[in-house]
């Protein structure tokens, strides 16, 4: 079995995290992937202190194996919730969308492993500095909130530049995106794509159909003209927004209007025409729906198969 110094450090089987996904990663996909030997990631989203508080109580009624909560740090409620991760004892915090510095030291002092996803090299040595126990280094490949360097760029880049352990995210789906981590340097991996379609994820059936049908080409990123720039799956929504984003008799404030509320109505109500079906450029090599416990066994005993056997490539 694949083990590596991350799984020790947070006391983990596997080195895989389950990406912070808003109306995505809630108690039960995340306890689901913590009880299978991976790190479940609660997200906070855009929610409060109440439904994160109940969201982390839920999961630990279903397992006592460690966990995480992400913090979009541009949410409105990013105060409260950062009370709630401390005064909740939670293993371990991963952050987006913006520097958690305003939290840190609060975070360390409560034993909290504070992992923040990183766009760029500097940005991971700012965190290093500031008691960082990781980082994730996220590709533009992935779905979600998206930087611009690729993961092939970024993940050795980040290895080189901080002496934390580094987990790579963005386009891994399979044991060979796990071992192609391992071979740049990271300690582990991230995931979010794959784990849309897992049975215990909670979306509607026709997010997850949208992930099973999604062809090589089939995301696009909007949102560069906010400065926010997100990757979803391509449908009627993500390219009025896109044509939107190019029209410059639209106000900024216009093109955020039209897209409040889209993620939801994709999660939750599963609607194909007007919702965001957050994605990443990974979604065309996700080809079923499993258990969380399958998946993460499936991709490591495919990751370990092709790093014993790699000598067969060179001579």
């Amino acid at each position: 079995m694949i083990h590596s110094g991350i799984c020790s450090l947070l006391g983990i089987r596997y080195p895989i995290f389950q990406g912070g996904m808003a109306w995505v990663s809630d108690a039960s996909l995340a306890g689901a992937v913590s009880d299978a030997g991976g790190l479940g990631i609660i997200s906070a989203m855009n929610a409060n202190a109440d439904y994160l508080r109940t969201e982390i109580r839920k999961l630990r009624q279903m397992t006592n194996m460690p966990f995480g909560v992400n913090i979009m740090l541009m949410s409105p409620f990013a105060d409260e919730v950062a009370k709630v991760v401390a005064e909740e004892r939670v293993p371990v915090v991963t952050t987006g969308a913006g520097l958690p510095s305003k939290y840190m030291k609060a975070w360390i002092e409560c034993g909290i492993k504070v992992i923040p996803v990183v766009p760029s090299t500097g940005i991971a040595k700012m965190v290093e500095r500031m008691g960082a126990t990781a980082v994730i280094a996220e590709g533009g490949e992935s779905g979600g909130h998206v930087g611009d360097l690729t993961t092939m760029t970024l993940v050795p880049q980040v290895c080189d530049a901080v002496r934390i352990p580094v987990l790579a995210a963005g386009g891994i789906a399979d044991g060979r995106g796990i071992a192609a981590a391992f071979m740049l340097g990271a300690s582990g991996v991230q995931c979010g794509t794959r784990f849309l379609v897992a049975k215990e994820c909670t979306i509607h059936q026709n997010y997850k159909k949208r992930v099973l049908e999604a062809k090589d080409i089939d995301t696009m990123v909007t949102g560069k003209r906010l400065g926010h720039p997100v990757r979803a799956l391509k449908n009627k929504f993500t390219k009025e927004f896109f044509n939107k984003e190019y029209d410059s008799s639209v106000s900024n404030e216009e093109l955020e209007a039209f897209g409040v509320g889209a993620l939801r109505r994709a999660a939750v109500e599963g609607d194909e025409t007007t919702g965001s079906f957050l994605a990443g450029q990974a979604a065309a090599m996700v080809k079923k729906e499993q258990t969380a416990k399958e998946i993460i066994e499936e991709m490591f005993a495919e990751a370990e198969a092709v790093l014993n056997g790699a000598r067969k490539w060179i001579k």
